[in-house]
């Protein structure tokens, strides 16, 4: 930390100016008003942010609509777009609620787009009257070219996040296939997860809070034991491709440079916008590099990695050498447990926000300084059980008030005036769901990686690979139930289209697609019959409606769903209905391997939670040590109206041993 905020007036070459386009937009995170602010003084071309409901990052201040509604006018008044993240998965008693929420941001707030993962928020937001943009989130993993055909031409969408699990050439691979009228955004800044977005269920397995509904409680980042080893093996470092933006720049599909961070504070916010528009702007002067460079060090965020961009020189993201917590590190707790005390590497500023050892370790807290310290002075800390740390514990600046960019918020929200509402649309309310369908016997599902020795007229689904398709042998190909990856990442495009069409030169009629834009791998054929799968994540009847009309012929559930929603999306759906009934779902599915720990070997957490993980063909998936059993429901999922019951069968490790739990996972604890 040489340069403080106090100096950023003086750095070389400001002030910035805006050029006009097609420079690509940087697009800044804001979790609360002082982050959106903050964001308005920094220059950002857009702000992303989220209500109080329906949102990605709900551990985020986040807003109302009267707060958004003022500040979304002061953004509009300095020419700066405003998008807010629907970006949750939707239970089938949320619709309603969800369009009255659009309805009164359309009519109040009237931002420039929406930033969804669920496709029945398609459909809500045209019935609620809102005609801004619809913006794909990165939960919902468009991760291959082909899917942005359909996703223009069958949805109607605006703008793509990618995976921050992609490569430079990946980045062109997909622009190469950008349609006329799709944008694509992409991630430079920020927390990185270990699991692909939209691929991790370890939160709400572990206890109900889903990710995918923005409540993720990171168990990525605790402490695991594998053997004699301990470590925070999938902690990632933050994301930074600081000065590898210059190679985005000549990509043209490519319009947004997105920063993650809407749980950050305004110091976050405002020092990485401004170094990411001194990258951008002067990409070419020494000097405007080396004052951003400065600027993301002082960004209070992990330490950074550049993760998969350069594919020649890839960086695996946790390095269990470094301390994992998001902050800037400060120094230690040292002193005895009755006067312990820190004296900080760096000068302290009054108001700095430290936090005190790791969420998962005794003595956590956050404390705001009351007064300014220099580097190696002496701050004596209050700590009374059960918040005493011991000696050793790590303490990291993770918010700062720098009198200058407070000058700068309070100038802007005094600016800050009630947003005048406007007549909302009429609406149509989502539609009921009502069936039109008959429903069919009910039957069983095996899934396995491998054909082997099964009894006869038993369905069974394969996941799709090259070696299954041989071990089927032509003959046996028929009948199988062909099971697509849950990600297919860009160069694997072409191999999946190849193997999917020798399935079907074979006679394979039936695919289970783990992502709904796979259907473009597919030739439309009414003897197809393409079913979503539960990577899909489908909740509501109005996302299945949205399948439906986009050629599925039936919906895999997600297993995330409690006993109330499981029952009504029975009642509701438009197709038939399957759901993973029992056997090994996935913790989470990754791109990378732990750094420190085995394949097929058991880790464990303090509480003695254990999982294991695998790879298969470029995906490494994690696995509990217990299965998901929902088999004594099956009665009451029938008379729901489920036809399909799945279940997962994975090979185990030799000398690993499942442990017996109930394994209903939400069941009864309700999906937070």
């Amino acid at each position: 930390m040489r340069t403080h905020m106090s100096q950023l007036a003086n750095l070389p070459g400001e002030p910035l100016k805006k050029q006009p386009p097609p420079r690509p937009a940087i697009l800044a995170p804001a979790g609360s008003r002082d982050a959106f602010l903050a964001a308005l003084a920094a220059g950002a071309d857009g702000i992303y942010c989220g209500l109080k409901t329906f949102s990605a990052r709900m551990a985020a201040v986040n807003f109302s609509l009267g707060e958004l509604a003022a500040l979304t006018a002061l953004a509009h008044r300095h020419n700066t777009r405003v998008y807010v993240a629907l970006n949750t998965l939707l239970k089938p008693d949320e619709l309603e609620s969800a369009a009255e929420r659009i309805a009164g941001l359309a009519a109040q707030v009237n931002p420039d787009g929406l930033i969804i993962q669920d496709l029945g928020l398609l459909v809500l937001a045209r019935q609620a009257g809102f005609t801004g943009e619809i913006h794909l989130s990165t939960l919902a993993n468009v991760s291959f070219p082909a899917a942005l055909k359909v996703i223009r031409g069958d949805l109607g969408v605006d703008a793509v996040v990618l995976p921050r699990e992609l490569g430079i050439d990946e980045i062109r691979a997909m622009a190469a296939a950008c349609p006329k009228g799709l944008r694509l955004e992409v991630f430079i800044h920020g927390a990185l997860c270990f699991c692909v977005s939209g691929r991790c269920y370890w939160s709400s397995y572990m206890g109900g809070k889903s990710g995918l509904r923005g409540r993720c409680v990171q168990p990525c980042r605790r402490v695991y034991r594998q053997g004699r080893r301990s470590a925070r093996a999938f902690a990632c470092q933050d994301l930074s491709i600081d000065v590898l933006v210059k190679v985005l720049a000549g990509i043209p599909q490519v319009r947004t440079w997105k920063i993650e961070g809407r749980k950050k504070g305004a110091h976050y916010v405002y020092t990485t916008v401004r170094a990411y528009r001194m990258l951008r702007d002067r990409a070419d002067d020494p000097q405007a590099k080396k004052a951003a460079l400065s600027l993301l060090s002082q960004s209070l965020g992990r330490s950074g990695t550049h993760y998969n961009f350069l594919p020649q020189r890839p960086q695996h993201p946790v390095d269990t050498t470094r301390q994992t917590a998001s902050g800037l590190f400060v120094g230690k707790v040292r002193g005895t447990l009755k006067r312990p005390f820190i004296e900080p590497r760096t000068a302290l500023l009054a108001g700095d926000l430290l936090r005190i050892g790791y969420e998962d370790t005794a003595g956590h807290r956050l404390q705001r300084l009351k007064r300014a310290l220099p580097r190696k002075g002496r701050l004596y800390m209050s700590m009374t059980p059960p918040l005493r740390a011991p000696s050793g514990t790590p303490v990291f600046l993770v918010d700062r008030r720098d009198p200058r960019l407070q000058q700068h918020i309070d100038g802007l929200a005094a600016q800050l005036a009630p947003a005048k509402a406007r007549r909302p649309a009429a609406r149509r309310p989502p539609p009921s769901g009502t069936p039109a369908r008959h429903r069919r016997p009910a039957h069983h599902l095996e899934v396995i990686r491998q054909p082997g020795r099964r009894r006869a007229r038993t369905p069974v689904g394969i996941w799709l690979s090259a070696s299954a398709l041989k071990a089927a042998g032509q003959q046996g190909r028929a009948g199988i139930w062909w099971w697509l990856p849950p990600v297919i990442w860009p160069l694997q495009e072409q191999t999946l289209h190849s193997l999917a069409k020798q399935a079907l030169a074979a006679g394979g009629r039936t695919f289970v697609l783990n992502a709904p834009w796979q259907i473009a791998l597919f030739k439309p054929s009414a003897k197809l019959n393409l079913w979503a799968g539960p990577f899909c994540n489908c909740a509501n009847a109005t996302a299945i409606g949205v399948l439906r009309r986009m050629g599925f012929k039936g919906v895999i559930i997600s297993p995330e769903l409690d006993k109330h929603a499981i029952r009504r999306l029975g009642a509701k759906s438009v197709l038939p209905l399957g759901i993973v009934l029992s056997g090994n779902w996935p913790l989470g599915i990754s791109r990378m391997a732990p750094a420190d720990f085995a394949p097929l070997t058991r880790f464990t957490t303090s509480r003695g939670e254990g999982a294991w993980f695998a790879g298969y063909d470029g995906l490494f998936w994690l696995f509990p040590d217990w299965k998901l059993d929902l088999t004594a429901k099956r009665d009451a999922l029938e008379k729901a109206g489920f036809e399909l019951f799945v279940h997962l069968n994975e090979p185990l490790p030799p000398k690993l041993k499942l442990k017996k739990r109930p394994g209903t996972w939400n069941w009864r604890l309700g999906l937070k």
